[in-house]
């Protein structure tokens, strides 16, 4: 971690920063960018931070190259120029960076699960379901989930991405027959939960230096995370 940036109840940790990236861990609950609610963003938070470290005045450029849902927390990387940005946006939109996730999902996953999906979002509701294969307006989502341990009727997932459709973990694995723990949207999680999906590893090449960046971030040891304390120690002693 190079610093700790606090934005009122919100902590954020900054894994990288050079010319070109800045790489942090958003914190669950926090709004990447501003949106209707009017509450503090991740976006605005950061460009506070770069303007303040660096005296810079005026609005200070920060690309927002991908996105977290609101509930969800873990590593994001932002580009602090505009080649940064492009370079990064290309890469993301053609799928050519390693996004991983933890999660855990009611019920036991026994195997690795490959899901495809078509996606389709209401646009005045903001909620997306599985719809059949050409349905106007749908769009393809996959990736695959694989099991790394079950406790409780509850299981410890490695969810691996290769499309980045709005809501696309939740939904698909809603949809599956596997919602994930604390998922009021889409898994009947009760007030007071927090979802259990985290952003946990995140690698892509440097937008200059075009060498592979790796970094990592483990979920907090709180609500449905707790019961699997080891075996995500396990899997990040693995990763490192």
């Amino acid at each position: 971690m190079v610093e700790r940036v606090r934005a009122g109840r919100f902590a954020i940790d900054v894994l990288y920063e050079d010319n070109h990236l800045l790489v942090v861990v958003k914190p669950p609950n926090l709004p990447v960018q501003a949106d209707s609610s009017g509450d503090d963003d991740l976006l605005s938070i950061l460009k506070r931070y770069i303007g303040n470290k660096y005296q810079k005045p005026g609005n200070v450029y920060l690309g927002l190259v991908h996105r977290l849902d609101r509930p969800v927390g873990g590593v994001m990387v932002f580009a602090r120029t505009s080649k940064a940005a492009s370079r990064l946006s290309a890469d993301f939109a053609g799928h050519a960076q390693d996004k991983r996730y933890l999660a855990v999902a009611r019920g036991e996953v026994i195997r690795p699960l490959e899901l495809e999906d078509a996606l389709l979002k209401d646009g005045s509701t903001g909620m997306v379901r599985v719809v059949p294969e050409g349905t106007p307006g749908a769009k393809r989502a996959r990736l695959v989930t694989r099991p790394l341990a079950r406790r409780d009727g509850l299981t410890l997932l490695e969810v691996e991405l290769f499309t980045g459709r709005a809501h696309q973990i939740r939904v698909q694995h809603a949809h599956a027959g596997f919602p994930l723990w604390g998922d009021a949207r889409y898994g009947g999680g009760r007030p007071g939960q927090q979802i259990a999906l985290w952003a946990a590893s995140l690698t892509f090449d440097h937008p200059t230096r075009h060498e592979a960046m790796r970094f990592v971030s483990a979920p907090p040891d709180e609500g449905a995370w707790a019961a699997f304390r080891d075996d995500i120690g396990a899997y990040f002693g693995v990763c490192f």
